[in-house]
């Protein structure tokens, strides 16, 4: 699913990678931890190819990020479901909207669309919550919105980003249960990227990122 062999990353002020290798499979529920700026944010954008190796090979569901092309990079997108530290949800649209419109550009038929969305957001608590727009939200229901609309779409990888950076232990465990979800329901591989080790240790795996090596 995830591949990356011998990576390096170099911006202007130095090294962000040196010499990454690793191996997450179909199915994976893995952690990438490590303090700020040890690279892990890195690694994450080369996975949905917002970053491209200095050197190295990066493969992901298939495709190769060193050679990919501008047209690829949107299917590759398509097949991933992307989960931010701020959210990114329409302000302007309700919690049901929000997860509507992640399956309306896949172009699925809006006949089965309230149904599917109502599904999800039930499996992440919010079914009471669907017509509440992200301000009249807190940020862990914002959170576990963003986390539907990637389950919406059922997509092969779920990379999230600092998911319950902020958020009080009660929403951390709420957001991180609906993230179990998603492979426990759907078979996704999940990649979690967090400073917290305390929440690492619900993963299937941890790697642990200490100045741009795998430690």
């Amino acid at each position: 699913m995830i591949r990356f062999t011998h990576v390096d990353k170099h911006y202007s002020k130095g090294a962000a990678l040196k010499d990454v290798s690793l191996h997450i499979a179909k199915g994976e529920f893995v952690f990438l931890t490590g303090h700020s700026g040890a690279g892990k944010s890195t690694m994450l954008k080369m996975m949905f190819a917002e970053l491209m190796p200095t050197s190295g090979d990066v493969r992901v569901s298939g495709f190769n990020v060193n050679e990919i092309r501008p047209r690829e990079i949107a299917k590759l997108r398509r097949r991933l479901g992307i989960v931010f530290q701020d959210f990114r949800l329409l302000e302007d649209r309700t919690a049901e909207e929000n997860v509507a419109f992640a399956l309306e550009v896949t172009g699925a038929h809006r006949d089965v669309i309230p149904s599917k969305v109502m599904r999800v957001l039930t499996q992440v608590g919010l079914a009471a919550k669907s017509h509440a727009y992200p301000t009249e939200l807190s940020g862990g229901e914002q959170q576990r919105v963003a986390i539907a609309a990637a389950a919406i779409r059922q997509a092969p990888l779920v990379l999230a980003d600092e998911p319950t950076a902020e958020l009080d232990e009660a929403n951390e465990q709420l957001v991180l249960a609906a993230l179990h979800r998603l492979r426990d329901d759907f078979g996704s591989t999940v990649v979690v990227v967090t400073h917290s080790t305390a929440i690492a240790e619900s993963a299937d795996r941890v790697i642990e990122i200490v100045d741009g090596r795998i430690a």
